[in-house]
């Protein structure tokens, strides 16, 4: 179906929406690059370091939950529908019982998890012991309060983004970011690593608050109307509970993955811990920039779009699909390919300084080859759960999240303590074993949410023309770049300041002689952009 021929209410797919989002994620993304950089530094792989990155899970733990999964599955579709029929009023009276009852809520939670601290370290990293357990004790109570301001900025991005305003929701994290980094700064020159990182938790908190305060002003200016609310009596309200409880299950299985991981890191050797999340964090980039951002852009409008003649929605829908799968494997590819080729030079280009060696960012290296396994993988799952979701099926991203957190679990116990032991291989190697089991387990999820969305929609999916130019182009790339890395021996950052350009421009070059259309159409986008200017 031609997309000119898309009915109005599923209007044609709009490149800006997801490119606003991907500016915001991408300059976030970058100062979060800058604050992990300042981190490896000061902090290294060390215990004090560990104990910061296994605390830290706590707060990531919380803003995913509720941003990514409970407000972006049942609150968004519910509000952009109610601002899609012009229905401010009751739009603006969702949005105050929701911000009201998660108020009241993640106050409980905070004063629930100083209390139980101790407990969850059991919980998340049972692999540290005395000085290292005690530190991130008191590392988890003082980041607890900041849980509450993260929360509710996820609030704040929802009622943003249902008002088309992608750009200030997604670039608010810089101000968190930017509040560590100058705390690492100010306080470099404490006594000890333990003591550096108790300060750099109170930066973290600092940092929530500010990323709440900025989003507030354009929040207020937006609705107009807010106020504090209990009434749970609203039938849209009683809709975005509707989908709550399976949601907020769902999306807690996906954040229990990465919990399992920490906790598998967590008994290995010491510095595996910062190791994964280094790892994930980089890993998580493309993801974020192509994955969510797509995706996100995607939800307001599929929502506002459910309603209209059901085999043109249909129709509709998979071509939306179709488009923003080929979006996403134009950049998701290379980076999956940079990962197995050029792990060494990117991680190394990002973290190695002070206490962050070149050992690890060889074992960086590994991780990152690990993960591009399974990196197109879960950019694809999150533009299909997104789907269902505006769907209003939130049982079935729950079920295959399930699905994917057993086979995380069982595979990567195996290929982190078994084979290494079995090849004879360094154990701080099974960190790469944790990333390739997700990767596996990320692919079977991806599959069963595909099958199980053709039933409600016309079928879609990247071609496997267009799959093969990608990765050809992706892979004669890094084989091009390969060779160089001897050249910069010793020199990170000139190294990741030469070869990883060249390689992205050596992968455009190559899409575009492959008359990939994506290529073209970011090239002219790009044209666009500097004719503007």
């Amino acid at each position: 179906m031609a997309l000119d021929a898309l009915p109005a209410k599923t209007e044609k797919p709009s490149g800006r929406p997801a490119l606003l989002i991907g500016i915001g994620i991408l300059l976030s993304r970058v100062v979060g690059l800058v604050r992990d950089r300042a981190l490896s530094h000061y902090l290294g792989t060390s215990d004090a370091a560990d104990a910061f990155r296994a605390a830290l899970r706590i707060p990531n733990f919380l803003q995913n939950l509720f941003g990514e999964g409970v407000l972006s599955a049942s609150f968004i579709p519910v509000y952009a529908r109610l601002l899609g029929a012009k229905n401010e009023k009751e739009a603006d009276e969702v949005a105050s019982i929701i911000g009201s009852l998660l108020a009241a809520l993640t106050a409980s939670l905070v004063l629930l998890g100083i209390l139980s601290a101790p407990f969850l370290i059991e919980a998340i990293a049972p692999g540290f012991v005395g000085a290292k357990r005690e530190l991130t004790i008191t590392l988890v109570q003082i980041m607890f309060p900041g849980v509450g301001a993260l929360v509710l900025s996820a609030w704040c991005l929802g009622i943003l983004n249902s008002h088309g305003r992608f750009f200030l929701s997604y670039t608010a994290p810089v101000v968190w970011n930017v509040i560590i980094i100058a705390t690492l700064l100010i306080f470099r020159g404490v006594p000890s690593l333990s003591e550096l990182a108790v300060c750099v938790a109170w930066g973290s908190v600092a940092g929530s608050v500010g990323q709440l305060l900025v989003q507030l002003p354009t929040v207020l200016r937006v609705t107009g109307r807010l106020r504090i609310s209990f009434n749970l009596r609203s039938i849209q309200v009683r809709q975005v509970f509707t989908t709550f409880g399976p949601v907020f299950v769902s999306r807690g299985v996906v954040q229990l993955s990465a919990y399992i991981d920490s906790l598998l890191a967590s008994l290995l050797p010491s510095g595996s811990v910062t190791l994964l999340m280094n790892g994930q964090t980089i890993a998580l980039l493309p993801v974020s920039l192509f994955g969510m951002s797509i995706s996100a852009a995607e939800l307001p409008a599929m929502s506002r779009a459910i309603g209209s003649d059901e085999q043109k929605f249909r129709t509709a829908l998979a071509t939306r699909l179709t488009i923003a799968m080929q979006r996403m494997a134009f950049f998701v590819i290379p980076a999956s390919a940079g990962f197995f080729g050029l792990g060494d030079t990117i991680g190394a280009f990002i973290y190695q300084s002070g206490l962050f060696t070149h050992r690890d960012s060889l074992y960086l290296w590994a991780l990152l080859a690990g993960s591009g396994i399974g990196l197109l993988a879960s950019t694809f799952g999150r533009l299909c759960s997104s789907t269902f979701y505006a769907l209003r099926d939130t049982r079935t991203p729950l079920k295959f999240a399930v699905v994917r957190v057993i086979l995380t679990t069982l595979l990567g116990y195996l290929f982190a303590f078994p084979l290494p032991r079995l090849l004879h291989v360094d154990p701080k190697l099974g960190l790469a074993g944790l990333t390739v089991s997700a990767g596996i387990a990320g692919w079977i999820e991806f599959l069963l949410l595909r099958w199980t969305l053709r039933k409600r929609v016309d079928p879609f999916s990247l071609s496997p023309g267009l799959a093969i130019r990608l990765w050809g182009a992706a892979l004669l790339s890094v084989a091009i770049v390969f060779p160089l890395k001897s050249w910069f021996s010793g020199h990170p950052l000139i190294a990741g300041m030469v070869l990883l350009p060249l390689y992205g421009a050596l992968y455009i070059g190559g899409t575009l002689l492959l008359r990939v259309p994506e290529a073209w159409a970011a090239v002219e986008r790009a044209m666009r952009v500097l004719r503007r200017r």
